[in-house]
């Protein structure tokens, strides 16, 4: 690779693992995010680091499990109910690809925290046009709590339309400005908040769904217009890449934080559970990467990988050096279509959160090869499955193989033990 490539990253916000066409989602068409997935690789066994949203987006930034870097919960706006800080310590990909003179940008959401010392401008971004908090209460006031976290930069902004319009149109004029600019290359973070509730989308997309098919409830028709419209702003920023003449030298990756919420109209495919679960359904999520020339087209992988991956894989295309200890391994030879053996790597998700069914503890899952030791919610049994015979986890072994529950249970100890090193709170 003898020129460092522009890389696009784009995050979409509680998108399902089913919810992609090309997995064969119910009435969704997602032509933009299977573009990517046709011109480059497609993972069908891509993990989210965990079942919500702050502990996978610390993760993705860091390349590190997330209870290292200090995010165990979601980071809220209300801290009585906010369970992580971002700790000062933990390096992020946008810090470390400056090293190699990236122009770098993050639009849409951050839910890191809204410390003046973890503003995005930070933490390694140039440049930040999006919103702080955790969630919209809607989409097109953008408030939460009646409070407004949009900025651009370190200023308050109030930007009329919808969410997922604001965030496609501000991505174009920054691939644009590139172009006219001597900066390069440029990392952006696109950080969509679709389809996260509230669902919310535009009126006339709809109309559209519901004129493609009459017989679709409700609820299902909303969420994937919500879906469908982000694609199509998905799309809007590719084509700009096209215009731009950039999309040969643009490494792109689509995935999402976690699993879908059913509840809602989300479809996880056959995969048991939802967002906020440890099932596979609630940390399983669409994932494709593109670059044209340097990644295989049409190539589909079943190699186990999490966003933790993303930080080594970017860094080694764009021959960013990291000389810090990280969880993630590089998936570089996998995007090359090669096989890599992670067969004894042990993997390891958690979510610390609060009310009844948690009280301030956590749910965790530990895999080791294709088995998987899980703990649901903090005051349920501990839960064994080998994914290999039983991919939909309807076969709990940890009162029948009492060797391996043993052998697993331990592996999550010592994981629980290296978190214990990290404080979570300032």
């Amino acid at each position: 690779m003898s020129k460092s490539p522009n890389v696009l990253l784009i995050l979409a916000d509680d998108h399902g693992y089913g919810d992609i066409s090309v997995h064969n989602g119910p009435s969704i068409q997602t032509p933009n995010i299977d573009r990517i997935a046709a011109n480059g690789v497609r993972f069908t066994k891509f993990y989210a680091n965990s079942s919500v949203c702050s502990p996978s987006r610390a993760s993705l930034m860091t390349g590190r499990y997330p209870d290292r870097a200090g995010v165990p919960g979601v980071i809220r706006t209300h801290p009585e109910n906010s369970w992580g800080y971002f700790r000062q310590d933990a390096v992020t990909l946008p810090s470390v690809l400056k090293q190699k003179d990236y122009h770098t940008a993050l639009i849409g959401k951050w839910h890191l925290g809204l410390e003046p010392e973890n503003h995005p401008c930070k933490r390694g971004f140039d440049h930040f046009h999006g919103f702080l908090g955790d969630m919209m209460d809607d989409y097109y006031t953008h408030l939460r709590h009646d409070t407004n976290y949009m900025r651009h930069g370190s200023d308050t902004i109030n930007p009329q339309g919808h969410a997922t319009d604001l965030f496609t149109e501000w991505s174009v004029d920054f691939i644009r400005a590139q172009a006219q600019s001597s900066r390069s290359p440029f990392f952006l973070y696109l950080a969509y908040n679709a389809p996260h509730t509230p669902i919310q989308p535009p009126d006339d997309w709809v109309e559209r769904i519901r004129e493609r098919d009459p017989d679709i409830s409700p609820q299902r028709a909303k969420y994937i217009a919500l879906v469908e419209h982000m694609d199509a702003g998905i799309g809007r920023v590719l084509d700009t890449l096209v215009e731009t003449d950039q999309l040969s030298n643009t490494f792109v990756i689509y995935t999402s934080d976690n699993g879908g919420s059913m509840d809602v109209g989300a479809h996880n495919g056959p995969l048991r559970g939802q967002k906020g679960e440890m099932y596979e359904g609630g940390i399983r999520v669409p994932t494709c990467a593109m670059w044209p020339g340097h990644v295989p087209e049409g190539h589909v992988t079943d190699q186990v990988a999490l966003l933790m991956d993303l930080f080594p894989t970017v860094c080694e295309a764009a021959d960013a050096p990291i000389a810090h200890e990280i969880e993630g391994h590089s998936i570089w030879q996998t995007l090359q279509g090669e096989q890599q053996d992670f067969s004894d790597r042990v993997l390891y998700w958690l979510r610390r959160e609060g009310r009844q069914q948690f009280f301030g503890q956590c749910q965790h899952a530990v895999r080791r090869g294709d088995i998987k030791l899980l703990h649901n919610r903090p005051f349920e049994p501990l839960e064994l499955y080998d994914l290999s015979s039983d991919p939909l986890e309807t076969t709990n072994g940890s009162q029948t193989q009492i060797d391996l529950f043993s052998e697993m249970s331990q592996l999550f100890q010592t994981e629980t033990q290296k978190a214990g090193r990290v404080p979570w709170q300032r």
